[in-house]
């Protein structure tokens, strides 16, 4: 972006200086209009005229772009909270299964002292 702004500005500055040594008067005819004018106002005129020209062509192009990159954004946070969500449910979930893992050893270590106990030697 920045590259196009100085090569934007260094164009200017070469058109503003090829118009100032171009002072000569002419006559610009355009339908029923006649006009005369010198050649520099004409040139800097013109070169003002291409320059609105081009940003309103580029407008659209540009808006486009924005909309597009704010409409990503949208889909980036949605799949972050999505993302913070599942990290969530599976946190639970794993503590749930080192509960239920803890709950089943402790229960087989209950049965097997159970049976210990219960065995009688012959």
């Amino acid at each position: 972006m920045r590259l196009f702004l100085i090569l934007a500005s260094i164009i200017a500055l070469l058109a503003i200086i090829f118009a100032l040594q171009n002072s000569v008067t002419i006559e610009i005819v355009f339908g029923i209009w006649r006009l005369e004018e010198s050649l520099a106002l004409i040139l800097l005129l013109v070169l003002t005229v291409g320059f609105i020209i081009g940003l309103l062509v580029s407008i659209p192009a540009i808006t486009k772009k924005e909309w597009k990159i704010l409409s990503q954004k949208k889909r980036i946070v949605e799949l972050e909270n999505k993302l913070s969500e599942h990290i969530e449910r599976i946190s639970s979930q794993r503590k749930r299964i080192d509960y239920l893992e803890d709950s089943i050893k402790s229960e087989l270590d209950v049965s097997a002292v159970n049976e210990s106990e219960h065995s009688w030697p012959e």
